[in-house]
C-alpha cells in the first residue's frame, strides 16, 4: 500500500515552509502527501507581510473529506494560529485519527522572527492538543512559552517537563543556539532519550528547517519506521538538506532548505 501523510498547516507563498515544505518532504521520502490548510500567509524569504486565517469549520471539512477517503498513515501538524482551529483540528484527530502517529510542530515564530501565533491560542495548543499528540517538536523558545517559563538551554530538562503537559514524546531543537553542533534531545514516556548531534551547517538557507524536519518523522512513520528510528533518520535528512541548500538561489532574504538534494543536479 502506498504510504500517505498529511499535513495539517499555513501555506507559504514563498515555497519554503508550511505545506509546501511538508508535501515537497513527504514526496523526497517517498510519501504521497495529503494537506489541510488552516491558514494562508503572504510570505516570501524576507518575511510574513500577511496572515490570512482559514474559518475553523472549513478546516474540519477538509480533515473530513481527507479522512473519510484516504487511508493516512501518519499526521504533521504545524501552524494553527487560532484557539478555534485548533480546537477543530483536535477534534477531528478524534474523529479519525486514533492510532495513528500525530506530529505537532508548535510553529509560534517564523525564521524572520514574524509572530505566527495569537497569544490566547497557545494555552489552547496546550490543554487540547498536545495531550493527543504522539510527538511535539518545539525548538527551545517555543518549549519554553510552551512550559511557561523563562527561555533556557537545557533541552534535555525542557523535553522531559513537556512529558509532564500530557505530550507522549518530546523532542526539543536546538538549531537556533550556537557552537560547532546542532544539538536535539528527544524523551518519551517509557522513559527513552537520546541526544541528537549533526554538525551545525553554515547557510542563510534555513527557511522552513522545522516544518520540515517534522515533515520528514511524519515520513518516516508513515513508512512504518519506530518514533526512536524515524527522528534521527528525519535528522539526517535535514542536515543534508541544509548541507545542499546553497545550491539553491531563491529570494533575497533567507531562503529554503534544498528538500530534492538527492535528485536534483548541482547546476552550474
Amino acid at each position: 500500500m502506498t504510504p500517505i501523510a498529511v499535513t495539517i498547516a499555513g501555506s507559504d507563498s514563498g515555497g519554503g515552509a508550511g505545506i509546501q515544505a511538508d508535501l515537497k518532504t513527504f514526496s523526497a521520502l517517498g510519501v504521497y502527501g495529503a494537506s489541510v490548510i488552516t491558514a494562508l500567509t503572504a510570505q516570501n524569504t524576507r518575511g510574513v507581510q500577511g496572515i490570512h486565517d482559514v474559518p475553523a469549520e472549513f478546516v474540519a471539512r477538509q480533515i473530513d473529506s481527507v479522512f473519510s477517503d484516504l487511508t493516512v498513515g501518519a499526521v504533521k501538524i504545524g501552524m494553527l494560529s487560532r484557539p478555534d482551529v485548533i480546537a477543530a483540528v483536535a477534534d477531528g484527530l478524534a474523529r479519525h485519527a486514533g492510532g495513528i502517529p500525530v506530529v505537532l510542530d508548535p510553529v509560534m515564530v517564523a525564521t524572520s522572527g514574524d509572530r505566527l501565533i495569537a497569544g490566547e491560542a497557545v494555552a489552547v495548543l496546550r490543554a487540547r492538543l498536545l495531550p493527543r499528540v504522539d510527538l511535539i517538536t518545539p525548538n527551545r523558545p517555543e518549549a519554553a512559552v510552551l512550559l511557561d517559563e523563562p527561555d533556557g538551554d537545557d533541552g534535555a530538562g525542557q523535553a522531559s517537563r513537556l512529558l509532564a503537559l500530557g505530550a507522549r514524546a518530546a523532542l526539543v531543537k536546538g538549531g537556533h543556539g550556537t557552537g560547532p553542533e546542532s544539538v536535539d534531545h528527544l524523551a518519551m514516556g517509557d522513559g527513552f532519550t537520546l541526544r541528537l548531534a549533526a554538525p551545525r551547517v553554515a547557510t542563510r538557507n534555513t527557511h522552513g528547517t522545522g516544518c520540515t524536519l517534522s515533515a520528514a518523522i511524519a515520513a518516516f512513520l508513515a513508512r512504518g519506521m519506530p518514533l526512536p528510528e524515524a527522528v534521527p533518520a528525519a535528522k539526517d535528512y535535514l542536515t543534508a538538506a541544509l548541507a545542499a541548500a546553497d545550491r539553491l538561489a531563491i529570494g533575497g532574504g533567507h531562503g529554503p532548505v534544498h528538500h530534492f538534494h538527492a535528485w536534483w543536479s548541482e547546476g552550474p
